[in-house]
């Protein structure tokens, strides 16, 4: 009772928030977790598509390749997410270009629908969550600092940040995808779930 309103200079209030405000920018995390030795690598972007994931993808092996020079074939456990699914058109077409860059063999091999929960990279995100905390991210600085301060399996990851806008909906149509889809190996009986990309003859690995 007898309170007084703020208000502008056309006598309207001002809107709060009954939440925090909504960030400037979000950043979106990408993780790549070694199974053999448990190295992870997380890599900071604008939004998650098929592009943004090939291209983080193509950042982590410029970065390890150094020390990995044995490898010739890359076995990805991965969900079967929208943007990297087995049917996704420019995520199948981007996993071809990326096998031709580096001269690796890529197997992308698929859970199965509900069963993410089984990929040991998700136990990273409940570690990274962990870390975060309490913390007010109010900042990328902040972001990647957390993040390298995050313990997995007594190590702390590797972090990198992409630059880069990464427009959603980028699609193939069936006219396009067909000579990609020629290179895709897929397995007889769980075709959307385990495909094989073979690079094309006399490619090298990127260094």
């Amino acid at each position: 009772m007898g309170g007084k309103t703020r208000t502008d200079a056309d006598g309207k209030a001002e809107k709060g928030w009954d939440h925090d405000p909504p960030p400037a920018r979000k950043w979106t995390p990408f993780g790549v977790l070694m199974l053999a030795t448990g190295a992870l690598t997380l890599i900071f972007g604008s939004r998650e598509t098929s592009d943004f994931w090939v291209d983080a993808l193509q950042l982590w092996w410029l970065q390890v390749q150094g020390s990995q020079e044995h490898i010739r074939r890359l076995v990805i456990y991965l969900d079967n997410g929208p943007n990297n699914s087995g049917t996704r058109t420019q995520f199948l077409k981007r996993m071809i270009e990326f096998a031709d860059w580096s001269g690796l063999e890529v197997r992308l091999v698929y859970y199965p629908p509900y069963h993410s929960k089984y990929n040991r990279i998700e136990r990273c995100w409940s570690s990274l969550e962990q870390k975060w905390g309490g913390m007010l991210l109010n900042s990328l600085e902040v972001i990647l600092q957390q993040a390298l301060r995050m313990n997995w399996m007594g190590m702390h990851p590797r972090v990198l940040r992409l630059d880069g806008d990464y427009p959603e909906g980028v699609r193939l149509t069936k006219k396009e995808m067909k000579p990609y889809e020629a290179r895709l190996i897929r397995s007889k009986t769980l075709p959307k779930y385990d495909i094989t990309i073979k690079p094309l003859p006399g490619q090298r690995q990127v260094k």
